[in-house]
């Protein structure tokens, strides 16, 4: 096991069905073979567990993309490298999860880009389907905005390069950021 000093957070948006969950897997499988403590924190999961019953109005969404980056804090803080997957889709949002998360571990905000069109195409969920019939309320892309990162530490393009392609891309770079992190133990 690799104890790191203190982890970081890498934060995954970009719009529903763009890949987020599949790299942010990906690569948690490979670091978890090098012996380092990951945790994956998506929306499916959180809002089954810590955000319950959470909405989709942006005061809604703020809510609770705040108790996820606490919860991401308080994990990278005792050495685990997290990984969030998220639609974040407000810039004021992921501002506000990197303050909170930067204050004690490093903050990475991973960009994973798909167009409207593709993701839509893709639906792995039904959730456009459901929303351009009306159905869902809220939706990103839809009838609410994404913001896309302005200066993301990363992009993955998921149209032009494959899940694999991206984890690797991710994996890589998180390799290098992970060699300015001091190991407190490996064994």
């Amino acid at each position: 096991m690799k104890c790191l000093e203190k982890g970081l957070v890498v934060w995954l948006t970009g719009l529903p069905g763009s890949g987020k969950t599949t790299i942010a897997k990906g690569v948690m499988e490979k670091l978890v073979e090098e012996g380092y403590r990951v945790e994956l924190i998506d929306g499916d999961w959180a809002r089954k567990t810590v955000s319950v019953g959470a909405g989709f109005t942006r005061e809604e969404r703020l809510n609770h993309l705040r108790r996820i980056a606490w919860i991401a804090r308080l994990l990278a803080r005792n050495g685990v490298i997290v990984l969030a997957s998220f639609v974040s889709p407000y810039r004021e949002a992921r501002k506000m999860v990197k303050e909170i998360v930067s204050e004690e571990v490093r903050f990475l905000e991973v960009y994973v880009k798909a167009s409207i069109e593709e993701v839509i195409r893709r639906d792995p969920k039904g959730l456009y389907k459901k929303a351009l019939a009306g159905e869902i309320k809220h939706m990103t892309g839809i009838d609410d905005p994404y913001e896309p990162p302005e200066n993301p530490w990363l992009v993955l393009d998921t149209e032009n390069q494959s899940a694999s392609e991206n984890i690797e891309i991710l994996y890589q770079r998180l390799k290098e950021e992970l060699t300015e992190i001091r190991l407190l133990c490996e064994g």
